[in-house]
């Protein structure tokens, strides 16, 4: 029988396992919900034993429905919300306070703080970031300073800091404490060029050397299975990479100027710029995108904090779709959103604009307006979102982007999709399996454990199962659009102190 790998996505709302093949075949998939914890406005907590509850749980369900048992997967990869933040007790293992999730805004003030202590520049020429609440490197410090004795105790070694990956392959192996390269660089605490924790990050964040994991390649054994319910000690965790650079590996961008969105909770732009990082000079981020025997890979970023989610908010906030799947038929029920304008900034904006207390906003209401307008806005408003990553990005790379790759459970709404390519102006390829976090971390397990010999063997495995062409909504349509939603970006802009880009 085929080796087979076993591929856990921990995602913001849900974890999902698959079981695939070395060729990416998806033989059983299964998802399971994460409960969301929200103590105040602006913050978002996941708890940490509940997050394995699921993973344990999908595990199991994609092994039923791929009718083999844990006896037959031959590596694990992992991928995974990037930059939830959560600290442990090193001899209990058990979290000393909730996760701090990446949406959420508690340490706007520090990074504020920070910033007027000039600490950003050199946040963003050694690690390629912004001083934003969305990393990881303010949350540590708030976990330290709010959590009665936490800081003293990380000081002696007493407890461990790990994004989701740190968490996850510490509970799959009995007690590994590792990170990938990609999730390291969303810390604020690594080094582009060394890729290794930087003294001069450290102390200007005031987080402790002794906290922080080993960080490891995306692709290469990195510990092994220990206790895991439904799977044998001793099988290799061979793959690890945070999700959007997972879905940028999994649609096989191996070339330098490869660009894709990933719709999820949020919305993710990462170009693949190649074997040295590059500097925007229009607010995006450098990252890391993967590290793999003989290659290391950079990337640019581009986030909306806020895609998939803003659905969500109708569907659980308004109540104006029972599911969300609906979104698209309203959607389509009008011809176009009246005057209808939605900016998603639930939990603020994200580039090119960072602005942690922008809020969401809907402009252009009248009487005339139904749930169906409002339902067309939104998918224009993630969108026209989108839209400015992609002119940002194309500003850096000094060329325009004449085709984007697209994944996530909101790519199979082709409404969104064909809006995305009129206002891009660019080509949207999707592909047949839109799961490609989960599919790039599953193929980087397989490399990473010798299943397969190199990437060359990956690419090809997920061709587009359809392309959307710009031209459906004509220029003079986007244009209008587009004037609209600058305009309203600037209105959820007041009061912050920010104009828009």
């Amino acid at each position: 029988m085929a080796d087979l790998i076993l591929a856990i996505d921990q995602g913001t709302t849900g974890t999902t396992a698959l079981v695939l093949d070395t060729a990416a075949t998806v033989l059983g998939r299964a998802t399971v919900a994460v409960p969301q914890h929200f103590p105040k406005p602006g913050e978002v907590e996941h708890d940490g034993e509940e997050i394995w509850s699921t993973v344990v749980a999908a595990v199991a369900g994609a092994l039923a429905a791929s009718g083999r048992t844990g006896a037959d997967v031959r590596a694990v990869g992992l991928t995974n919300q990037r930059e939830t933040t959560l600290i442990w007790d090193r001899a209990t293992g058990r979290p000393v306070h909730r996760a701090i999730v990446w949406q959420d805004r508690r340490t706007a003030p520090e990074c504020e703080a920070l910033r007027a202590r000039g600490v950003e520049t050199l946040v963003y020429e050694r690690a390629g970031l912004l001083l934003d609440p969305y990393f990881s490197g303010t949350k540590i410090g708030w976990l330290l300073d709010h959590v009665d004795g936490a800081r003293a105790r990380a000081a002696r070694g007493e407890l461990a800091f790990g994004t989701i990956d740190t968490w996850l392959v510490h509970k799959l192996s009995g007690g590994a404490h590792v990170t990938d390269v990609s999730n390291a660089s969303r810390t604020l605490l690594l080094s582009l060029e060394s890729l290794a924790w930087d003294d001069e990050l450290l102390a200007a964040l005031d987080v402790p050397r002794a906290l922080l994991p080993e960080v490891v390649p995306s692709a290469g054994i990195v510990a092994r299975t220990k206790g895991v319910p439904g799977l044998p000690d001793g099988v290799p965790i061979a793959g690890i990479a945070g999700d959007q650079q997972a879905a940028l590996f999994g649609q096989g961008c191996f070339r330098p100027g490869d660009v894709k969105c990933t719709y999820g909770t949020g919305a993710f732009v990462l170009m693949n710029v190649g074997p040295k990082p590059r500097a925007s000079k229009h607010r995006l981020l450098s990252t890391v995108a993967w590290k793999i025997p003989g290659e290391v890979a950079y990337a640019l970023e581009g986030s909306a904090f806020i895609a998939g989610a803003a659905v969500q908010w109708l569907r659980d906030g308004l109540g104006i779709i029972r599911d969300s799947s609906e979104i698209e038929a309203l959607a389509r029920s009008v011809p176009d959103s009246g005057e209808v304008v939605f900016v998603p900034a639930l939990t603020g904006l994200g580039a090119p604009h960072w602005a942690p207390h922008a809020r969401g906003l809907i402009a252009g209401i009248g009487r005339d307006t139904t749930r169906a307008h409002l339902a067309r806005a939104t998918l224009e408003g993630i969108a026209l979102e989108i839209a400015d990553l992609v002119t940002a990005m194309s500003a850096d790379a000094a060329a325009p982007i004449a085709s984007m790759r697209v994944d996530g459970g909101a790519s199979a709404n082709d409404l969104l999709m064909q809006t995305q390519s009129d206002v891009t102006g660019t080509s949207v390829l999707r592909p047949r399996v839109l799961e490609t976090t989960a599919l790039g971390a599953g193929m980087l397990a397989a490399l990473g454990a010798g299943l397969v010999a190199s990437r060359d063997d990956i690419a090809g495995a997920l061709p587009a199962e359809r392309e959307f062409r710009p031209g459906v909504l004509p220029r003079a349509g986007v244009v209008a659009l587009q004037a609209k939603w600058k305009a309203a970006v600037a209105r959820a802009l007041l009061g912050t102190g920010q104009v828009a880009r």
